[in-house]
């Protein structure tokens, strides 16, 4: 079971696609938002998050702060169900904007217009490095100064060669996940 860690909508369920997704363990999505709370990197921020799944990144820092959360999956059905789930839960007054796309990514950000302050990218593993080398181009422009980007991907394949502008900042392993750590200056 998928859960909302806290915030207003903390230990919620929320939904996971039944085929085809690789959701983020609880433990990697606890370890990501004590490092942003840290940073004090989620209130009032607009937040995106690619190859959504169950909507489970976006959803959290909703839950934590975020004001405007943007979804996107091919296959976005269970994460906008989960995001409807959610703002039932948001405080009357604060309700943050949930947005979805069931665009493919490479054509969302393509064609997107909008700026985000921080971006969740959890491709499948099998993702090519080819291919995310062309989502990462084309996030470029739609990075807020000062961005943070938060890729996963598995701790066996080989580490991405980062467009310039997006700066690594760090990589943490938690078994077969790593989390890379990425800025705008």
């Amino acid at each position: 079971m998928t859960r909302i860690i806290a915030g207003w909508a903390g230990s919620l369920s929320i939904a996971v696609p039944g085929s085809g997704t690789r959701p983020t363990s609880d433990r990697v999505r606890e370890a990501i938002f004590s490092a942003l709370e840290a940073r004090d990197a989620i209130a009032g921020l607009r937040v995106l998050d690619l190859y959504a799944g169950s909507g489970a990144l976006g959803l959290e820092a909703a839950s934590r702060g975020a004001t405007h959360v943007t979804l996107v999956d091919r296959n976005i059905q269970t994460a906008t169900l989960n995001a409807a789930r959610i703002l039932k839960q948001a405080p009357k007054g604060s309700k943050p904007t949930l947005e979805s796309s069931g665009q493919a990514v490479q054509p969302f950000l393509v064609s997107a217009r909008a700026f985000w302050d921080l971006v969740f990218m959890d491709p499948p593993y099998d993702l090519g490095l080819p291919e995310l080398a062309q989502n990462l181009d084309a996030l470029m422009p739609r990075l807020s100064p000062g961005a943070i980007v938060v890729l996963e991907r598995s701790s066996r394949t080989p580490e991405p060669e980062w467009p310039d502008g997006l700066e690594l900042e760090r990589r943490k392993d938690y078994g077969d996940t790593a989390l890379y750590w990425l800025s705008t200056p």
